[in-house]
């Protein structure tokens, strides 16, 4: 088994190995499906301890000074379990995701993991107004990142692991494989690869299995077919963008203005994100929870106008400033549910005053949607893809990738705002770059690039050695005092070297031999070049030492890599 595991390892780490990677796919879909699966399960059981039903829903059957108290004490409670965190631990969410694949090379640790499902679960079912699909997206990527690392797979697969989890989270949540996929690509790798599209579609597809074998299949939204009824709604349909994209700007704004407290106590920050949800859910109720049942009510044409523009505004600023405070939700089904909203709104506005021209109000709810989606993730093909796969109709592409448009030139071109999780990386100081060459060489491991030829010398090289090193010359040699690694010695240098000043008898000491010494520091054999190269100028050495555990968890040196040849790696591959 531990052959065959080593075997596995040396095929991962050459990006390019489709059908290893395809592996990691499946097992990584089937993983983040189950681990999806318990979480909308958690927030039901707990929802219902206190009288919520539906699923976890049904906030707005319970009596009114509920409406206050429970996302008000709920806020305080999880305020206090997170004040018990150390701060580094309660970080959760997409942001924490994107944050940890460039810092920490697809890393995520398990106690973040246990904080988002516990703490996740806790405030969805306490009424804090958020999604689920963020806490998927988080809980997918953790699950397949600890699974890497138990196998101790190399770094460069983690990150195709993470891209794996939250595909299939987004897919078991929704049950569209094809958006779960474009969303990996589009936001968390942000990267186009045959080889990275295959396991991420594979995982996708079986994550949606599973959700619909084990989870019964439900329909998440029950959105009719829908199709645009004439040419003369375009303009209309740009109108609809146009506010969406507003909308998400002055989502994003309240939501950078609550990232500004962070230097507050948790415990009063959870307690006041609580507070305002609960004295907008007094006057909406529909404002607690994820929304989804109130989103199938707009579909339905169960809500009037005045109520699907207060459920969109109350909506709009609790998800915001919950977000921002820190809350361990998501913001991808609260931004459905606004769009949706507007959509219905304007649906019934058009209806009313141009009946004819017109298409239905539920046209108008998907492509608001899609707009919201699209704007807020600055996703464009995941939500055109999303809202196709969940109106089972491609005729409404067209107008949705214009509402779409509309959408995202008015948050980033007239506003000038970024995607919610950009803007939430840029205040927290946390940069997750995605030009190609930090691409590259995520992607590359560190072995691939590597110089075997290495042999380790002590510091005070005893005469009968010499011969030896002449004989055989390694490319480097890497000198040792006391199981200390001290620097790099070129292997032709220092035969050359030898050969001259060599004493016959007697020992040498390195330390006052007249050559280059490169400094060095060590990473593990799981490293990628971007890892190596981090190392590099944290340090400020020349070289990385790759070293890999042998038996009873002893170093074992595998080789050396320079600054110079992952530039010169970078020089020849972009």
């Amino acid at each position: 088994m531990q052959r065959w595991l080593n075997s596995y390892r040396r095929y991962l780490t050459n990006y390019q190995s489709v059908l290893a990677y395809s592996v990691l796919g499946v097992v990584g879909g089937v993983a983040s499906g189950l681990i999806v699966l318990a979480f909308e399960m958690a927030i039901a059981e707990l929802a219902r301890l206190w009288g919520v039903g539906g699923g976890g829903e049904d906030f707005e059957s319970l009596a009114r000074w509920q409406l206050f108290a429970l996302p008000a004490l709920g806020g305080l409670t999880l305020g206090l379990g997170f004040w018990l965190l150390r701060p580094e631990n309660r970080e959760t969410g997409i942001v924490h995701v994107l944050g940890r694949m460039h810092s920490d090379y697809g890393v995520l640790p398990l106690r973040n993991a246990l904080v988002q499902f516990i703490g996740g679960a806790f405030a969805l079912a306490t009424g804090q107004s958020g999604g689920r699909e963020g806490p998927g997206v988080h809980l997918g990527g953790a699950i397949n990142s600890l699974l890497g690392q138990r196998l101790g797979l190399p770094n460069n697969s983690l990150r195709v692991l993470i891209a794996c989890g939250t595909a299939g989270g987004i897919a078991a949540a929704f049950n569209t494989p094809l958006a779960g996929v474009i969303f990996a690509m589009e936001v968390i790798v942000a990267e186009y690869t045959v080889a990275g599209f295959i396991p991420v579609m594979l995982s996708a597809v079986s994550a949606s299995a599973v959700s619909r074998n084990l989870g019964g299949g439900a329909v998440l939204f029950s959105i009719p077919p829908v199709e645009l009824g004439s040419l003369w709604e375009l303009p209309y349909i740009v109108l609809l963008g146009i506010c969406c994209g507003a909308a998400v700007t002055v989502f994003i704004f309240l939501n950078r203005l609550a990232v500004r407290l962070n230097h507050w106590p948790v415990a009063v920050r959870f307690t006041l994100a609580g507070c305002v949800t609960g004295g907008l859910a007094l006057l909406v109720p529909e404002t607690l929870g994820i929304g989804y049942d109130t989103l199938n009510l707009a579909l339905q044409g169960e809500l009037l106008l005045y109520m699907l523009l207060a459920i969109a505004g109350c909506k709009l600023i609790a998800t915001s400033i919950s977000c921002g405070m820190g809350m361990p939700i998501g913001l991808i089904g609260p931004n459905l549910l606004i769009g949706a909203c507007l959509g219905g709104a304007l649906g019934i506005v058009g209806q009313r005053f141009a009946p004819e021209l017109a298409s239905e109000p539920t046209l108008y709810i998907a492509l608001g949607m899609a707009a919201s989606m699209g704007a807020v993730l600055n996703a464009p093909l995941a939500a055109i893809l999303a809202v196709i796969e969940l109106t089972q109709s491609a005729s409404v592409a067209m107008p949705a990738l214009l509402a779409i448009i509309a959408a995202n030139l008015t948050n980033n071109g007239v506003f000038q705002q970024r995607a919610a999780h950009q803007t939430a990386l840029r205040q927290l100081r946390r940069f997750a770059p995605n030009d190609p060459l930090n691409q590259l060489l995520h992607r590359t491991d560190v072995t691939s690039n590597m110089e075997i030829s290495v042999v380790k010398i002590a510091i005070e090289l005893d005469s009968g050695s010499i011969p030896t090193l002449l004989n055989a010359t390694p490319a480097w040699c890497l000198v040792t005092r006391e199981g200390e690694d001290l620097f790099l010695l070129n292997g032709k240098e220092l035969a050359g070297w030898l050969r001259e000043h060599a004493a016959a008898e007697g020992a040498t000491n390195l330390s006052e031999v007249d050559l280059r010494r490169w400094s060095i520091a060590p990473v593990p054999v799981q490293a990628t070049l971007r890892q190596a190269m981090d190392r590099i100028k944290e340090r400020t050495v020349e070289a990385v030492c790759v070293y890999g555990r042998g038996t009873g968890g002893k170093r074992v040196l595998q080789g050396i890599v320079t600054r110079d040849s992952i530039e010169r790696f970078s020089l020849s591959n972009l």
